[in-house]
């Protein structure tokens, strides 16, 4: 048992990393353990970084215990930088976290300051001379590599700034300069948020904590007004939508919603919300209150602007994107799903069920100029189709007249049939390139039976021309 983590407290008593326990408490009698948690400490961290969102949306995890915040263009919003680090370091504080900060110019800075300096915000010093004094360990250099410069003599940052940069590299590699350059804001160091950033945001930032249901929406309605008029200016329609609730105790409650079509309606987005909420009612624990109240859209797609006629059409179809936004909202993204014909001849294959969610409807124009393309005539009527059609066929007994004519009689889950009349054959050939050059041929007959009911009926393969014996299955049912 060793020591993997300190705090504060514990290294001002001369604790070290990798310590053994018993060493430990003979240094410090009332030393309080607990039992190291990885998954758990990565939970908190997680945590915290959600936590972190009230200030900017560009959140990055560093390593098991450090965070990033890209507050480019946010820092007005909470007067300066120097206000917000210290609201945010103020706030976990109040939660009863311990916790140091930098705002530099550079990640590799803020690292830096946060950990071996006592962190403070940077206006017009030189980084060099901020870095110059500190140990070569703020460069967050691996640990090999710092004790190699060590043997060396190189101890300081300030060792190593105006050194030769050929033969430094030559002998400890390329990563001291490099983290040196970053740190320097000489070198890109981009921050990789862990979260999608979304496109637009709009953010309510509350003097008492709300609770109810009703004044979520009522935010969320004022907040979508101020959405639109980003949205009309791209000339766009939301798609996935996103509600971050920041409780008082820290905790981040994350809603997201989905429109079927792009929208920017601020009812109809608020609707979206009100279904989604009565949808996990149970799941949202409000606490002491929300005080910070933001709304964001994650996706966004074209919307066209057309002339409605007086026919209604275009209000029938609102009607039913409506609903199924409503739907999809209170029961989940993969709750509706609607037949989309594909591409193939093989019955199972030609129609599938897509959730809506996916489809994507967009509004199509068809200029006055563009020709209408023109649909050759068929030589014949299409084939009717049952209405319902089995996604697997089942197997039945048939009895012909010849090998290959259609069945007379046939019996289907235990039951006898007598066939009065046919419609067929209507032969369609495997798709080779996806069941191979063995699979069988399939000839459907439209047959009905004595008490008038209507089946779809194929025999798999052919006498004297495919290895297997033909077969006889049921398919779909007419009305």
């Amino acid at each position: 048992m060793r020591i993997a983590h300190l705090d504060e407290l514990a290294e001002s008593q001369g604790l070290k990393l990798g310590l053994g326990i018993a060493d430990a408490r003979a240094m410090c009698p009332h030393l309080d353990i607990l039992i190291d948690d990885p998954d758990a400490d990565r939970r908190f961290l997680e945590h915290i970084a959600d936590w972190c969102d009230r200030y900017t949306p560009l959140v990055a995890t560093e390593g098991a215990n450090g965070l990033y915040l890209d507050v480019t263009g946010c820092a007005h919003l909470f007067g300066r930088e120097e206000s917000l680090l210290t609201d945010l370091l103020a706030r976990l504080s109040s939660l009863g976290l311990e916790a140091r900060g930098a705002v530099a110019g550079s990640a590799g800075l803020a690292w830096a300051l946060a950990r071996f300096d006592t962190g403070h915000t940077i206006h017009g010093q030189d980084p060099a001379e901020i870095l110059a004094p500190l140990p070569l360990a703020a460069l967050r250099l691996e640990r090999p590599v710092v004790e190699a410069l060590h043997r060396v003599g190189l101890k300081r940052v300030g060792d190593i700034l105006d050194a030769p940069r050929g033969p430094l590299t030559r002998r400890f590699g390329p990563q001291p300069l490099l983290r040196l350059d970053q740190a320097l804001g000489e070198e890109e160091e981009p921050i990789s948020p862990r979260l999608t950033v979304p496109m637009l945001s709009a953010e309510r930032r509350l003097i008492e904590p709300i609770q109810s249901e009703d004044d979520i929406i009522g935010l969320t309605a004022q907040l979508s007004e101020r959405l639109r008029d980003g949205l009309l200016e791209r000339a766009q329609g939301g798609r996935i939508f996103e509600l971050h609730l920041f409780r008082v105790d820290g905790k981040v409650v994350r809603i997201h919603a989905r429109a079927s079509a792009p929208l920017r309606d601020p009812p109809r987005i608020a609707s979206l919300f009100r279904e989604r909420l009565a949808g996990l009612h149970d799941d949202i624990d409000a606490g002491f209150g929300f005080e910070t109240v933001r709304l964001s859209v994650l996706e966004a797609q074209s919307i066209t602007a057309t002339q409605k006629d007086f026919s209604g059409g275009g209000e029938q179809d609102r009607s039913l994107t409506d609903f199924a936004d409503r739907i999809i909202a209170r029961l989940g993204p993969d709750s509706l799903v609607t037949p989309v014909l594909a591409q193939s001849h093989v019955p199972e294959r030609a129609a599938s069920l897509v959730p809506v969610k996916d489809l994507g409807h967009r509004t199509r124009e068809k200029p006055e100029d563009t020709p209408v393309p023109q649909r050759a005539p068929l030589e014949r009527p299409p084939l009717e189709r049952p209405l319902r059609l089995f996604a697997h066929p089942e197997p039945v007994e048939a009895v012909a007249e010849v090998p290959e004519g259609p069945p007379r009689t046939f019996r289907w889950r235990r039951a006898l049939y007598r066939v009065v009349r046919v419609e067929g054959p209507e032969r369609i050939a495997a798709e080779w390139w996806i069941d191979g050059l063995a699979a069988p041929t399939r000839d459907y007959y439209a047959i009905e039976d004595e008490d008038g009911r209507r089946f779809w009926l194929y025999r798999e393969g052919l006498y004297e021309r495919e290895r297997e014996a033909p077969r006889w299955f049921l398919h779909g049912l007419f009305s």
